[in-house]
């Protein structure tokens, strides 16, 4: 049997993560279910998927991923589920599943639901579906195939071989800046250059390999463990001192000399 894991933008104030492990469980008793996060950005697709990208690919292939972000019925929008690089997603067709790989669906299911107009996807329609894709049930039996799901275009670097630009994509719970620039750009062009790192009133000049190398209240880089650029300022809240947040640019300038 596969696992379950469980993201959403309901919060742990209300019932409604409650009552879709209540469905799941009643379907099977046994069922594991792991939580991701239920602290997404209420309808926050970009956040929703940042998260997910960060850590679905850790959980073994084949495990079903019920995501219930920004998740009630858009006009055009179906309830699918998805094979993608070898793990289930279930969900609404709102952008969510075009963020976090680069690779085409293998497959695309539109749910069959006996009430679209339920008001609670994540529990009627979601909880079903990922119950029986873990249970091994094949994903061509849940609904019709659909050609395609929607797509969205995630925020790009602009590199040149003397400059990357870039931008803030998540403010963590620390106040960390993680960025769009990823160390294996960095490391292509750089070549043994000097750079110095720009963003809001600072320039630095090195990239540090551990969070405590830096000073209490000084800022720092580092390249973090999805090999993403990261500001932040030990023992501080990086956004709030800097006057950051998602959005905001950050440049590398490489110093080559010309010959």
């Amino acid at each position: 049997m596969a696992l379950i894991t469980f993201i959403s933008d309901f919060g742990n104030v209300d019932h409604y993560v409650a009552a879709v492990k209540a469905r799941l469980f009643s379907i099977n008793a046994v069922q594991q279910v792991i939580d991701i996060s239920h602290h997404i950005e209420r309808y926050d697709v970009a956040h929703g998927s940042f998260v997910l990208k960060s850590v679905f690919k850790e959980f073994p292939v084949g495990t079903v991923h019920l995501c219930a972000i920004n998740s009630f019925n858009q006009k055009g929008e179906p309830y699918i589920a998805v094979k993608l690089e070898n793990h289930f997603f279930v969900g609404a067709d709102n952008g969510l599943f075009s963020l976090i790989t680069e690779s085409d669906p293998e497959e695309i299911i539109e749910l069959e639901a006996i009430n679209r107009e339920t008001a609670f996807p994540a529990k009627d329609i979601f909880a079903m579906a990922a119950a029986r894709l873990a249970q091994g049930v094949p994903l061509a039996t849940l609904g019709k195939p659909l050609s395609e799901i929607k797509k969205m275009i995630g925020r790009k670097v602009r590199a040149t071989k003397r400059q990357i630009a870039g931008h803030v994509i998540r403010v963590d719970h620390y106040g960390n800046l993680i960025t769009n620039i990823e160390k294996d750009v960095f490391d292509i062009l750089r070549k043994g250059n000097t750079f110095s790192i720009i963003f809001a009133r600072e320039a630095l000049r090195n990239i540090t390999e551990t969070y405590d190398h830096s000073e209490g209240g000084d800022c720092f880089v580092i390249f973090n463990s999805l090999g993403l650029l990261e500001i932040g300022i030990n023992k501080g809240n990086a956004a709030e001192l800097l006057g950051m947040g998602y959005d905001s640019p950050v440049t590398i300038n490489f110093h080559i000399e010309d010959v």
